[in-house]
Order: structure tokens, then sequence, then C-alpha cells
């Protein structure tokens, strides 16, 4: 689930000037999921049983295991939710299936509508306040709780639930323990540790006075270049199925024990499915694997989680062959409820259901119907989208038999939590324990899983452990950085806009390294430059450098090369090396990275992941103790392979793949899965690290031409339009605002073309736009060109602007009207070098509008086949 720092709105305060873009209304919704343009996404060709009828959906069932319920059928609880069922109105039933962010909702919503459950997106606090205390959480609770059970307004007294991103400890609040992030905890390859992270997380959030949780993540990754690689446990589903299994446990209790205690919170095992195998790690795009790999490789994850009794599933942002996985029957009842025996509800993600063909966040039958049983929307769309199901379910397009059948599964597990006999959340055991945030006891459990997700890599004659009485210097800017060594999902959505005061009770890596050294006798020196007074010489410098936070979309990548094009960490290593002093690289990422530079100058190199928290983690494995004997060992091993290439993106193969000849031969990584060093490991055991190719191998990157609008939209770009205060996505094939009119037409074939009619009353735009920024790096550093067919009927008295924009306040557009009137009512094609949009502050590495055509003239214009080409044709315009 996600949450834009932008919050989603329809609506900007102020009109830009006519003469500019209105680029803050065109951005400023870009992370919203809004409107994703499902109907001109491109369908792939591959055929899957949900297109083709009952024989081959029969058949291809058969590939899905018939799993036993975790929780037998309890013919007494299904008797009172049949009686409490039978009780309620459509209003009320509909209700159950709503789920608001807490942002746009108020108590007195909460007391008329009976919302069945609400949610904090990631970034979003009571009271909009980043640093809301234990106490205003609880408030909030303790208030929409009581709402929901105050039946004077909708007449029944159904207690609510509240979920919450709590991905790596209770990571929305201030203060609370933050473990690593998945991929470190999957170094770890400790199940039993997992399910103890899990319920102390449980913990921390029942403080709080939430009953819900949107965890664990599942996903089994292909591609690295996916922004949300750190969220996925290993390459291996194997590992992932036990950790599934371990975390459900440890959030929820034992199936066989303290179940949904007071103790406990509901799990949600997420995304179904195949959201780690999207074609280019492309986040929320199609996975096109067959359906026996869906199972094999994506959906073990699930195994372990329901057979540990999970009590919700959230449906996946991404599609499969082209079918959004929200809206898809087949993968949501016929697979995961009906052959797989799920008796729980399946929750949607951000507005996921707004994405399906011909559906908005206001209006979707199809994700009922699919089998969705709750619609998380946030924003103002809550309203509509609950007053149009109640209409779809009065007039039959959504059947009583399936609002029914997910009232129930949202009733029965309210009922197994003990939603209905449990205080209210003010007044549960943990509920004000604050004590229990970051409590000592948590954070030494973090701290252990901190020491055991770090993987030696390198470590050049013996050079760890390190002598705490040394003269150390501590450098580079993660090293200070608890923000940083948190990665996304911390206290913000993005994990940005955090400075380490906002993370009371936690270690910094360098806070770590000094309290150890100094005890010891050594000294430290800190410094980001790496920089040291000539008589104090350092013994060693450790250097903690690596990737910025971010969270989804916006971490995707075109390709694995760190720091392409901006090697400032490398130069620090080097100027170290230089001046002879031995260097230990501590290298923070949610991914393995092409960092063959930074791997020959450095001694000793520790993949450190996402630690967290707890810092000081990593110096108990660096340095030994006082009187020289080791206390912790490098115990974590690579639970993905690390890249020989930059372009080496989907090496990740399960484990069991690596049995036949050919899979062998094809698996040439740069260290192997399963990999690390211990300070007991000899040279024969090490992955030779020494003069790697630092050939910067993304300059030589083959590059095929990227389509952006042929015959429909590619994904994962969608359509709009926009006049100065306002923008829209296209849900059909007409549109308009007071800037323009849109349509398709015919120029070759079917739709494969618009046409735009702008009206010359205020500037219009029309434009393809990504939920996340894209990293189009590779294009803008080859000759590649921005080329359209285009075709005016009357000539430009005024500009007529193509433009590409990024994220921020990031733009470049050229007046393209002397180019188009040159062939009037006939179609031409123009071709741009991307070098004409090169300009600062443009940011080719998160471009989210890569093609947008504007103006305040009155004017018709046609176009297709919006494309980057990856070289220059001959009537290429150079923009000189």
């Amino acid at each position: 689930m996600r949450l834009t720092q932008l919050q989603c709105m329809h609506k900007v305060s102020t009109p830009t000037k006519t003469s500019l873009i209105a680029l803050g209304v065109l951005l400023g919704l870009s992370g919203c999921g809004e409107n994703n343009n499902a109907t001109q996404q491109d369908k792939k060709t591959a055929v899957t049983p949900a297109m083709v009828g009952d024989t081959a959906a029969k058949s291809s069932l058969a590939i899905w295991p018939d799993l036993k319920p975790a929780i037998a059928k309890d013919d007494a609880l299904e008797a009172k939710i049949d009686a409490l069922v039978a009780k309620m109105t459509i209003d009320q039933k509909v209700a159950q299936m709503i789920q608001p962010e807490i942002r746009d909702i108020t108590v007195e919503d909460m007391r008329k509508y009976g919302f069945g459950s609400y949610l904090n997106g990631g970034g979003a606090y009571p009271n909009n306040d980043k640093h809301a205390t234990p106490a205003d959480w609880i408030a909030l609770a303790e208030s929409l709780y009581q709402a929901s059970v105050d039946d004077s307004v909708d007449g029944i007294n159904i207690p609510t639930m509240w979920g919450t991103d709590a991905v790596h400890g209770h990571n929305n609040v201030i203060g609370a323990t933050l473990f690593p992030h998945n991929i470190g905890l999957g170094a770890a390859n400790n199940p039993k540790l997992i399910e103890k992270i899990a319920a102390i997380t449980a913990k921390e959030v029942m403080v709080t006075g939430i009953d819900w949780v949107f965890a664990p993540t599942v996903a089994v990754v292909r591609d690295d270049r996916w922004g949300r690689t750190y969220e996925g446990y290993s390459e291996d589903p194997q590992i992932v199925k036990a950790y599934s299994y371990a975390i459900v446990e440890g959030l929820q209790g034992s199936v066989n024990g303290d179940f949904l205690s007071d103790q406990h919170v509901i799990s949600t095992v997420k995304h179904f499915l195949g959201d780690g195998g999207t074609e280019n790690g492309i986040d929320q795009g199609d996975n096109i694997a067959s359906e026996q790999d869906l199972y094999d490789i994506h959906a073990q994850g699930y195994v372990g989680g329901l057979n540990a009794g999970a009590q919700s599933v959230m449906a996946s942002f991404n599609s499969w062959h082209g079918v959004k996985n929200h809206g898809n029957k087949y993968l949501l009842t016929d697979v995961l409820k009906d052959k797989l025996n799920f008796d729980g509800f399946v929750v949607g993600d951000w507005n996921g259901h707004g994405q399906i063909e011909n559906c908005t966040n206001e209006s979707c039958a199809q994700a009922v119907n699919a089998g969705l049983d709750i619609f998380m929307v946030p924003t103002a769309a809550w309203k509509p989208l609950y007053e149009n199901t109640i209409a779809q379910v009065n007039n039959g397009e959504i059947s009583q038999a399936r609002i029914d059948d997910a009232v129930k599964r949202i009733l029965r597990v309210k009922f197994r939590a003990g939603l209905f006999d449990k205080p209210s959340p003010a007044n549960r055991p943990l509920s004000g324990k604050t004590e229990l945030i970051g409590q000592a006891s948590h954070r030494e459990v973090a701290r252990q899983a901190v020491r055991e997700s770090l993987v030696l890599l390198k470590n050049n004659q013996g050079l760890l452990p390190l002598a705490p009485n040394a003269k150390v210097l501590v450098a580079g800017d993660a090293a200070d950085n608890i923000g940083k060594q948190s990665g996304g999902w911390t206290i913000t959505w993005q994990g940005t806009d955090n400075q380490n005061s906002d993370f009371p009770g936690a270690t910094s890596i360098y806070a770590g390294i000094d309290k150890l050294v100094t005890q010891a006798g050594g000294t430290t020196t800190l410094s980001v430059a790496g920089e040291f007074e000539p008589q104090q010489k350092p013994d060693v410098a450790i250097v903690v450098f690596g990737e910025e936070p971010y969270a989804e979309g916006n971490g995707d990548i075109d390709n694995l090369e760190y720091q392409r094009g901006d090697k400032r960490d490398l130069a620090l290593l080097q100027k170290l090396t230089a001046q002879g002093i031995p260097v230990v690289s501590v290298f923070i990422s949610g991914r393995p990275m092409w960092v063959n530079a930074e791997f020959n100058s450095s001694d000793a190199f520790v993949a450190a992941w996402l630690p967290g928290s707890e810092g000081q983690g990593v110096a108990d494995v660096l340095f030994t103790q006082a009187d020289g004997k080791v206390a912790h060992d490098f115990v974590g091993k690579l639970s993905f392979s690390w890249p020989a290439t930059p372009q080496q993106t989907q090496i990740n193969v399960p484990l069991a793949q690596y049995n036949t000849k050919q899979a062998q031969a094809d698996y040439q990584p740069l260290i192997p899965y399963g990999y690390g060093l211990t300070y007991q490991s000899t040279a024969s055991d090490a992955v030779v690290l020494d003069n790697l190719s630092e050939d910067n191998l993304a300059a030589t990157q083959t590059l095929e031409d990227l389509p952006l609008f042929e015959r429909a939209v590619k994904s994962p770009w969608s359509m709009f339009i926009a006049n100065a205060s306002e923008r829209q996505g296209l849900t059909s094939s007409v549109a308009q605002n007071s800037a323009l009119t849109i349509r398709t037409m015919d120029r070759v074939v079917q739709e494969d073309a618009r046409l735009v009619s702008f009206n010359g009353n205020e500037l219009g735009t029309v434009g393809l736009i990504s939920n996340f920024p894209r990293d189009l790096r590779a294009y803008s550093n080859s000759d590649a060109t921005l080329s359209v067919s285009i075709n005016a009927t009357q000539a430009l008295q005024k500009p007529l602007w193509l433009g590409m924009a990024c994220e921020g306040d990031c733009r470049k557009q050229i007046d393209i009207a002397k180019q188009v009137n040159t062939q009037l009512g006939e179609w031409q094609r123009l071709s741009f070098s991307l070098a004409c949009f090169a300009d600062e502050p443009m940011d080719f590495a998160k471009i989210v509008m890569p093609f947008y055509l504007a103006t305040d003239a009155a004017v018709e214009i046609r176009f297709s086949d919006v494309v980057i080409q990856a070289a220059s044709a001959e009537n290429t315009i150079k923009c000189n």
C-alpha cells in the first residue's frame, strides 16, 4: 500500500499563468494511482485461464494445491455471522467494504456510515502531525471505534478496525523499534528470529490501539531494478515460504495457541499475485509468467502464510498477462478463495481498483465481482465509490450474494480477532503501555537481526575484524544518518525528510562504532568527506555509503549501476586508498548493485542492506572485543545473486532450478546466491573481487526503442488532459475540460491516434504520465530521440509546446509550431534529440512525464506513435 506525500487532490487553489505549463497540477497528482488508464494499457497476447472458459480454467486449477484451512469451520460462528448479515441493510453491508484513510474522514463520517475499516497510509499521522505521540494514536483509534459502534445514526454497532503498514516494525510511529528491511532479514535466513520480530511488531502496534498490519510482503523478486526489491526476502521461493509462515504466526499467534489474542494483530499476506515478477522490474507492471511459474515462484509465500492462518490477503497493483489483478476473478476467487480455501477477506491496495479496465476510483463493480472484499479507497473518492457500489447492487450489476460473501468474510475475521468482545482500543491490555515502544529488549532483537543480516563479500588480508583500540575514521554520508540506514517506509512513505532527532532511542552506525571503540580505548573521527588532521592519520577508514531512501516505484531504475554519472562515493574511497589507509566499505542498499569500482577501492566490503534503527549491530560484527576475541562473526549469506554487469538484471532464479546443467551454465553472477564470508573463511573460499572491470557498461548498453503510445498507451504510462487548474486521467474514448476536447480516431487501425481540439480559451495540455518516476538515463546518455507523428489542419499562430517533465519542479519544453506548420493537413514524423530537453534541472533518472503537448491556440492537433527512439534518424532536430 502506498501514499504520495503530495496528498491526491483534484483541484489546485491558485491557477497558474496560462503562458506556462501548470506543472504543479500535472505532477502534483502523479503518484496517486488515479485512473491509470487501464482501457489503454497494452495487453499481452498470451492466453490465460481467466480468458478462455471453464474447461481450460479447470485444467489449470490442477496446478494449485487444495490447502487445508488452517482454522476449521466453526458452525456456531457461521450461524452468528449469518444472523448478523440478515439484519444488515445494503448500505450497512457496503460500508463494511469501504476502507478510507484517516486524513479523509471524520469521526462523524464514521458514526454516519460505519466503515468496516480504515487505514493510515505511509506518512499519515493523527492530526497530520509527524511527531504524534502514542497517546494521539490511541485517541484517534478510540474515537473512531466508539463512532463505529454508535448505532444512533447508522443503526448498527459493528466495530471498525484500523490497518497500518508496519513493514519493518511500527515504522510510522516516532520512537518505534525499526528492524532491517526484508532483504536483510532474508540474508539472515532465520525463521525463528523472524517470528520474534513479528511478535514484537505486533506488541508495539497494539500499544497505539491498532488492530491490523499490512504485512508480510512475500514478493519473489525476479528483476532487481524493481523499486520494491528490498521488500523481498529472497530470490528463492522456499525462503519466502518459510518466512511468510513465521511472520504470520508472529503477528497473529499460533492457530493452535494464542491466535489473535490481546498480544497479536491481524496480518495481511501481500501482494496477490506476482508483483515481484513484472517485466523489466516496473512497479505495478505486467507479469507474463506461465501459470506454473506463477505458482512455483510467486505463490509460495501465500502457501506459507495461509498455512499459518493469515486472515487477509492484499490484491496487487500488477497485471498478469495484461489483466489487472484487482479485477482478475480467476486469481482472486477461483484460485485464492476456492482452490486455496482462503476464508478470510481480500483487501485492495491504494485505489488499485481504479486501474481496472473501465473502472475509476469512484466506481468499480468489476473488482467486487472478481472477488475483492474491501476497497482501499483513500482521498475523497470513498464517498462516490460507496454510493456507486450501493447503486450497482440495487441495479443487479453486483449480486446480493457477492456482497453477502464479502461481508461474511469481513465479519468472520472480526469475530476471530475478538473485536466484538475486546475492550475498546484505549482499554486493551497493551494500549498506552508506551514503555513497549522502542523497549530495550525489542531493540536488542533488532540489533541481533542487524548482526545476522550483514554479508561479508570481501576481506583482503583478513582486515576484519578490527581491533577496537584503533584510530578509526568513519566517513560517508550514511555513517551518521539513521534515516538513510533505515530506508523507505520509515516515518514517511519514501523514508525521506527525516533527521536523526526523529529517531529517539535509535543508534546510527557511527554512534555504534564510536561507543564500542571509545570504551576500548580507541578513537573515532566522523567526517562525511573523509577529512582528518595530518597528525591524526587513521589506522583504518570505515566508509558507510549507499542508496538514498525510496519506496515502491520511486525506486525503479533502468540498470543496476550504483551512482551512475555521479561517482562521489567512489571518489571518497579512492581518496582514502590513495593515502594508504585501509578501507572497509559498509554498503547501504535495497538491492544488489553493480559496484565493481567500489569493490576495487575497498579492502573489505560489507553488504549491510537497510539495517533500521539499531546501527550498533554493525559495530558488533566489525570489531573484536577489547581482549581480541570475536564476539560476533558474520553469518549472513546472500539471498539475492550479485550482478556481474549493470545489465544483469534478471539473474534471480529459484534455487531448485540451479540443478540442471543448462541452468548452471546460464547462471553467471559476479557473486552467487548463498555466498558470504566469515572470519574462519580462507582465501580459497572467497570470490576474487580485485581488479574487476570498472568499465561504465551503462554507456554501451544495448537500447531498444521505447514505445510510449503505439496504437495504445504502453504500460506504465497513462494518458491525461489538463487545464491550468485540473488534471484528469482518461477512462473513455472522449473527454474534455475547459481548454480542450480529446477523442480517439483511426489513422491506420482502429483508435490508434488521438484528435485534440484546443479551444484557445486557456492553456490546455495532453500527455503521458506514470504513477512513479522512471529512469530514462540510458536514453539520455545516448543519441536517442523523442519522436511523434503529428498532423495539424491549420497554421499555428502561437507556440505548440512539446515537453518532458521529471519529479519535482522540473521540466523542459520546446516550441514545435514552426515544424508542424511546414506540412499542414498531412501526417509528418517529427523527431527531436533528447538533448533538446536536457538542460538543468531536468533529471532523466526521474521522468514522470515523457511526453506532453500544450498550447493556448485554437487548433486541432492529431497525434500518434509516440516513441523514444534509441538512435537518431537523418531528420532528427537537434535544437542547437
